[in-house]
C-alpha cells in the first residue's frame, strides 16, 4: 500500500477526514455548516467541508457516498464519484441529494462522504478503423444475464 503526503488546509474546526478502520481505502469527510442544514425530499445541496487540498501530480480525489446514509436514509452524491484534480485549490464541497421521502437533517459536523485519493493515469488516443475480436462483442447493458 502506497502512502503518500497531501498538504491539506482545514478551515472548518472538525477533525481532519480520516480512515475508520485500518483497512479502509476511504476517508470519513464532515459538513462545515453554522447551523443545522435540512434536504427536502429530492432536494440537492451543495455542503461545504472547510478543506482545501493540494495533491501530488498524477493523483485524484474521488468523493463518494457514505453506505450507511444511502442504505440508512436515502442520502446520495449528485455526481458520483465526484473528482477534485490535482491542480484544484478551492474548498471542497459535496453536492448531496436526498432520494428518500422524508427530509434529512444535515448537523454540523456529521460525516457526509468518503474520500478516496487515487492515481490515475493519461492516455494517447490511437485512431483505428478496427478493434480486437472478443468473446463479447459489443454485448452491453444487460446481455451476460440472458442465455
Amino acid at each position: 500500500m502506497e502512502r503518500i503526503k497531501v498538504k491539506i488546509i482545514n478551515r472548518s474546526g472538525n477533525e481532519l477526514p480520516a480512515y475508520e478502520t485500518p483497512n479502509s481505502a476511504g476517508m470519513d469527510v464532515r459538513a462545515y455548516l453554522d447551523e443545522p442544514m435540512v434536504l427536502a425530499p429530492m432536494q440537492r445541496a451543495l455542503v461545504p467541508t472547510g478543506l482545501r487540498v493540494q495533491l501530488p501530480v498524477g493523483h485524484e480525489m474521488q468523493i463518494r457516498p457514505r453506505s450507511g446514509l444511502a442504505l440508512k436514509h436515502g442520502i446520495s452524491i449528485v455526481n458520483t464519484p465526484g473528482t477534485v484534480d490535482a491542480d484544484y485549490r478551492g474548498e471542497i464541497g459535496v453536492i448531496l441529494i436526498n432520494l428518500s421521502d422524508t427530509p434529512f437533517t444535515i448537523n454540523p459536523g456529521d460525516r457526509i462522504c468518503q474520500m478516496v485519493i487515487a492515481p490515475y493515469t493519461r492516455v494517447t488516443w490511437e485512431e483505428t478503423d478496427r478493434l480486437d475480436e472478443t468473446e463479447r462483442g459489443d454485448g452491453g447493458f444487460g446481455h451476460t444475464g440472458v442465455k
